[in-house]
């Protein structure tokens, strides 16, 4: 059995969740998500405040099947309980970013300005001129716009120039004039 499937998905306070065939509905604090899944899978509840996944049978797709499943919902109930954010820093001279309205804009080296402009349910706030902050209910959501962001210019191995992740390390090579011979 998969490790993480087996493992029950616990309902915070102030979390609802509504089962329609493999349609669930979570509802909370923070907003609502409604996610179709696998027809083969099974979510049931065991009591109120507690949903469980379980498979088939044992062959290769309900294996993978299960504990991604079980992943999903539990993110959902996540999400809609508390949120997810992803922080992103913009290193190198000149590089800044700033709201105009309900757009990023960002100024990265380039010739001109790369507008962002996000999804409902993404909210994106700027900090410091330097940091960016993605935060949204769906935690697939707001890491694709993290990835979308950071993709406009990647953080190169010299420098270390570009857009990363708060906290992501940067592998730097030697430049020509550390390759002896």
């Amino acid at each position: 059995m998969s490790r993480i499937g087996k493992k029950p998905v616990p309902l915070p306070d102030k979390v609802t969740a509504t089962l329609d065939g493999n349609t669930v509905r979570v509802e909370g604090p923070k907003g609502k998500l409604e996610k179709e899944f696998h027809q083969d899978m099974q979510i049931k509840f065991i009591d109120d405040r507690t949903m469980v996944v379980e498979r088939p049978s044992d062959n290769k797709l309900h294996r993978s099947l299960h504990g991604l499943t079980r992943t999903l919902l539990n993110n959902m109930v996540q999400g809609v309980a508390g949120g997810f954010q992803k922080n992103l820093e913009l290193v190198g001279v000149g590089y800044r970013a700033a709201m105009q309205g309900n757009k990023l804009v960002l100024t990265v080296g380039y010739s001109h300005p790369v507008e962002i402009t996000p999804p409902p349910g993404i909210e994106i706030e700027v900090p410091a001129p330097t940091k960016i902050s993605v935060k949204g209910i769906d935690k697939e959501m707001v890491g694709a716009i993290a990835a979308n962001i950071r993709s406009v210019r990647e953080p190169e191995p010299y420098k270390g120039k570009g857009i990363k992740y708060e906290g992501e390390h940067i592998r730097r090579k030697v430049g020509k004039a550390g390759a002896k011979r």
